[in-house]
């Protein structure tokens, strides 16, 4: 395939739907869950909460000079205005139909994602990646081949840190060079964002939003992190189905070969049982 070539297929993959892509019929999906305020400077303090993953802590991340836009829908940049800022992040998908997201965090991990690529793509479904930077970088391969299949990639910072715990100007070298290498190899600035153990401050709020991003938690934790066991992992997905669920399991960050199972068993009984596959696209007014 030339290169021209797959950068039509993925332009074509991306303007299926201006909202949101799903397997199986056709189906409109908005998120619930933020408000936005517009707020000043100044952080608040570190929300608590059980870490979601292994900790990848990380030194340097050298300063970025990507570019500042303003969140979809938001309007021109001007002085005088200050940013709208979300208070929390989305955590729900509702719409049209049974729409369910599933999301992959702190990969692309040649060990384990390309596995995961495969397994959805013999569905056709999509499906969301929230990548580190520092993985990135080194698989950008990983990258393409999410565009190409029409998968969401967001930004899930550099080297997985605990945010609320940095200054503003770290929390940005880690968004921004992250942003950059997503933008590089998948052809498109992220348009989502998920701080690491789902930890969030308004620091880590109105930097993702002048970086031109919206934030997305979960609902449901698969506690794949833990280790707990193939049939521990399916039989939580399964039994919390439900219509606006965000899944959250993880394709890199430590041995995720029970990840890559249970998701083929999973995902077909989740389409069994009806179930749309749902990624968003962009913000909704």
């Amino acid at each position: 395939m030339t290169k021209d070539h797959m950068f039509t297929r993925r332009r074509l993959l991306m303007a299926g739907a201006a909202v949101v892509g799903t397997s199986g019929a056709a189906g409109a999906a908005a998120l619930l869950g933020g408000e936005s305020t517009p707020v000043g400077p100044g952080p608040t303090p570190a929300p608590g909460g059980t870490p979601a993953a292994g900790s990848q802590t990380g030194g340097g991340v050298k300063p970025s000079a990507y570019r500042l836009q303003p969140l979809t829908g938001y309007g021109p940049p001007r002085a005088h205005i200050r940013t709208l800022v979300r208070s929390e992040p989305f955590l729900r998908v509702a719409g049209m139909g049974r729409a369910m997201v599933l999301t992959f965090d702190d990969g692309p991990d040649p060990r384990y994602t390309p596995a995961i690529l495969r397994t959805l793509r013999e569905y056709d479904v999509r499906a969301m990646f929230f990548v580190c930077g520092a993985m990135a970088a080194d698989h950008k391969d990983l990258l393409r081949e999410m565009a190409d299949d029409g998968h969401v990639v967001g930004n899930h910072t550099w080297s997985h840190p605990l945010l609320p715990g940095m200054s503003r100007s770290a929390i940005r070298a880690q968004m921004e060079s992250t942003s950059e290498v997503i933008e590089e190899a998948y052809g498109e600035a992220p348009r989502w964002f998920r701080a690491p153990y789902g930890a969030w401050n308004r620091a880590v709020f109105r930097i993702g939003a002048e970086l031109g991003m919206e934030p997305l938690g979960w609902t449901l934790d698969t506690l794949d992190w833990r280790s707990p066991g193939t049939r521990s992992i399916v039989e939580r997905v399964e039994d919390h189905a439900d219509a606006g669920v965000v899944v959250l399991s993880h394709d890199a960050g430590g041995n995720r070969s029970q990840s890559v199972r249970a998701l083929r068993h999973y995902l077909p009984a989740l389409l069994d049982e009806g179930y749309q596959i749902a990624v968003p696209r962009r913000k909704l007014a």
